[in-house]
């Protein structure tokens, strides 16, 4: 989407200003009338979607899967910008909806209004408006590889373009849905016993937001956030602490970040809506349902989950929680409900020291802090002063506010670029805060911040297994990491959905019969 496009000649105006001609002002012409109004706003509405979508998430608007985002999008505006300017905002698209309905409905019967009810007219208007929709159409299967015209055609046909592609889009994404909730009905691991026996400790999955490849080959980036890796390895060294890293691929980039988790969780490819909701009705099981056959007590800690989470269910956890389990007292960080340190303390005191039976816990946690927007980043505190969260807010009311912030992409950047770094720290510090007695993490970036801000566009992110000596080594020989928390620049990118057989493959003895 570019100025440029503005000077392109839309092919389809000549068919459709002769055909209102041609039909005039009868009662066939307000009929086409509506069906043209109707099409070219939910066109147009469909247009912007692609933009908002290409700019936080870099692909664009899925009709079929992706409207459940509009109402995470509106929650999103809102804790960016606060109720009376979400709302505004919301307000102003709908105006602007209907004004454009309006003028298109004045603007076609002005067209009407020029037809003449004659028979001559209407059949040369009408002859000149097939001829111009076969020269529109010739070129929208040209630019889609359909097939390939003698001449170049000067112009291009958008509107037919975006329509036709939303049309196989959803015929695709059906297609791929059936196929999907086959594929996921077979599951190589399930009735196989005696999984996950190697492992004698807690295991946390910690998923770091926002969190990609950026942070290791981009140099607004990667400056700051390999000297925290390096100070961290040392750090862990010395504690006797083992690290292995390497890189997955994401399934999504710029959000949606509960399609990494359950991509890595179900071991199955989810990169959409569509797929989600299908891989939640397929009954797979998850890591989850693994470990707690395992005989571990499967939680998840989302601090970020404010609204009921019914998909839970369905996921292998046997406790949740939410931003209202945490018993955080302190300030939100706008859209950012916690700070991560918090988080980790939450996890600890909930999970890890106050639990009725002496089961091991094999949690997933999302961090926070490092979500869009961004402002403003916390700082580290001793863990022993955490309390209720009330310590972070002063922290809450410094900085610039996220609409003063977001007019400017470089300041942005900058604000990733500290909030990723403060993500770091707090992972290295609790895996230090534990090291006598240290659990088995696996940290996980969920995927990279949207283009224009991580400035790559790779759907690369970090992966670090960090934890006892024996563990970590298996995990580095089966995976093929790199030793410490930098992986090899020219590591093997390998599938996120590769993980959860990874897991039970690497950490599962071979029982005495010789199967695993």
């Amino acid at each position: 989407m570019t100025w440029g496009a503005l000077l392109a000649f839309p092919l389809e105006w000549p068919a459709i200003l002769l055909g209102l001609m041609a039909f005039g002002a009868s009662r066939a012409g307000h009929v086409l009338r509506g069906i043209l109004v109707a099409v070219l706003v939910l066109i147009a509405v469909l247009k912007a979607a692609d933009f908002a979508m290409f700019s936080a998430l870099s692909r664009g608007f899925n009709p079929v899967s992706d409207l459940a985002l509009v109402e995470a999008g509106a929650r999103l505006l809102t804790g960016a910008v606060g109720p009376v300017l979400a709302v505004l905002a919301l307000v102003a698209a709908m105006v602007v909806i209907c004004a454009v309905v309006a003028l298109l409905w004045w603007s076609t019967g002005v067209w009407a209004a020029i037809g003449s009810s004659k028979l001559f007219f209407r059949g040369l208007t009408g002859s000149a408006a097939l001829l111009s929709a076969g020269v529109a159409a010739a070129e929208v299967g040209d630019t889609l590889g359909r097939w390939t015209l003698p001449a170049h055609i000067p112009g291009s046909a958008f509107s037919a373009r975006v329509g036709i592609e939303r049309i196989e889009m959803i015929r695709s994404t059906l297609i791929d849905l059936r196929k999907f909730s086959e594929a996921a009905a077979n599951d190589p691991f399930v009735g196989v016993g005696g999984m996950l026996t190697a492992i004698d400790r807690d295991v946390i999955v910690v998923f770091v937001e926002s969190y990609g490849r950026t942070s290791f080959d981009t140099p607004l980036f990667s400056d700051l956030h390999l000297r925290t890796l390096e100070r961290g390895q040392e750090d862990l060294e010395s504690r006797g602490l083992s690290m292995a890293s390497g890189f997955l691929a994401s399934p999504t980039k710029g959000g949606q970040s509960w399609l990494a988790h359950a991509t890595l969780a179900n071991g199955l490819w989810v990169d959409g809506q569509t797929r989600y909701g299908a891989v939640l009705a397929s009954e797979r099981k998850t890591l989850f349902h693994f470990a707690a056959e395992a005989g571990f007590h499967t939680a998840a800690v989302m601090p970020q989950i404010t609204l009921d989470w019914p998909e839970s269910s369905v996921m292998g956890f046997e406790t949740i929680l939410a931003a209202a389990d945490l018993g955080y007292k302190g300030l939100s960080f706008n859209w950012v409900t916690m700070p991560d340190q918090f988080t980790f303390a939450a996890m600890d005191r909930l999970l890890r020291a106050e639990r009725a039976d002496e089961r091991p816990v094999f949690v997933q946690m999302a961090t926070g802090t490092s979500h869009a927007p961004w402002v403003p980043v916390p700082d580290l505190v001793s863990w022993d002063s955490i309390g209720d969260g009330s310590i972070f807010d002063p922290m809450a009311l410094a900085g610039e506010s996220p609409d003063v912030v977001w007019r400017d992409r470089d300041r942005v950047r900058a604000q990733y670029r500290l909030a990723i770094d403060y993500a770091l720290e707090v992972v290295l510090s609790y895996a230090a805060l534990h090291a006598k007695n240290p659990p088995l993490m696996i940290v996980v970036g969920d995927h990279q911040a949207a283009g224009f801000v991580a400035l790559d566009e790779r759907p690369d992110v970090p992966i670090h297994v960090i934890g006892p000596n024996n563990l970590v080594d298996r995990a580095a020989k089966d995976w093929g990491l790199s030793q410490g928390l930098i992986p090899s620049p020219d590591a093997p990118v390998v599938p996120m959905d590769q993980m959860r057989d990874r897991i039970l493959q690497s950490f599962t003895d071979p029982v005495p019969d010789g199967r695993g």
